[in-house]
């Protein structure tokens, strides 16, 4: 199981894992792969909601990258942590080449979605249909649960906490780019959908739940860590 080129590692509640250039996450220890918000069918329900007209290509290029990524780590566990298509009616608009595609990849793998809060979870598709799933002492969610950091395990140490939903950014060298943000019990990916925008990291929304010490990954060609942005990002 060998990350992507450009994937960078670190440590998280004692397990070593790995941001992925694409925005995915991979535990090696565990074969897992784990991608947020990939809100497949964006551009149709924009289109059938009279809002803009965006190529409705953004299925086929999220497929694409979540495929590189299964192909490069050979994970046999994926966990989509929710908002996986952009709304219910998105899920039963998958043309039919692309839903055999997802099939595919589903295919011989321990497949886990996780109810996000623009889709309850793809019910017309195999594999689990939770809220939220442990592994170790990890909990994954959609979204960030404030408390996360009081909760503990059999020891009495603070469990940690992978979750989505806020697509976070940040700015290097002015552009902005999807980044991941941690610090020792929380953990947020970026969005992996093509037709994803973003909140900056130093957001009110966002900058309450992490410590001083938090970092920002960001993505691109190559993961680069960061000090998590403290002030406006303009």
């Amino acid at each position: 199981m060998t990350p992507p080129a450009g994937s960078l590692s670190f440590e998280f509640q004692g397990e070593a894992l790995c941001a992925l250039p694409s925005g995915a996450l991979f535990w090696p220890g565990s074969g897992m792969l784990c991608a947020s918000d990939l809100h497949l069918g964006k551009s149709n329900r924009m289109a059938r909601r009279g809002g803009a007209l965006l190529p409705p290509y953004e299925t086929q290029s999220t497929l694409a990258r979540l495929d590189a990524d299964l192909t490069a780590t050979a994970a046999k566990t994926v966990i989509c942590l929710g908002d996986s298509f952009d709304d219910q009616s998105a899920e039963a608009e998958l043309p039919e080449p692309e839903r055999l595609w997802l099939l595919r990849l589903m295919a011989g793998r321990d497949w886990i979605w996780i109810a996000g809060n623009h889709d309850p979870a793809p019910l017309t598709l195999g594999g689990s249909h939770v809220m939220a799933r442990t592994l170790g002492r990890i909990t994954f969610r959609h979204i960030a649960d404030p408390k996360t950091p009081q909760e503990t395990g059999p020891e009495g140490s603070p469990m940690g906490e992978v979750s989505g939903h806020f697509h976070p950014k940040a700015r290097l060298s002015g552009r902005a780019r999807p980044c991941f943000l941690l610090d020792a019990q929380r953990l947020i990916l970026p969005a992996f959908g093509t037709y994803t925008g973003g909140l900056w990291a130093d957001d009110p929304a966002l900058r309450p739940l992490f410590g001083a010490n938090a970092r920002a990954i960001l993505t691109g060609a190559r993961c680069l860590a960061i000090p998590m942005p403290k002030g406006p990002s303009g």
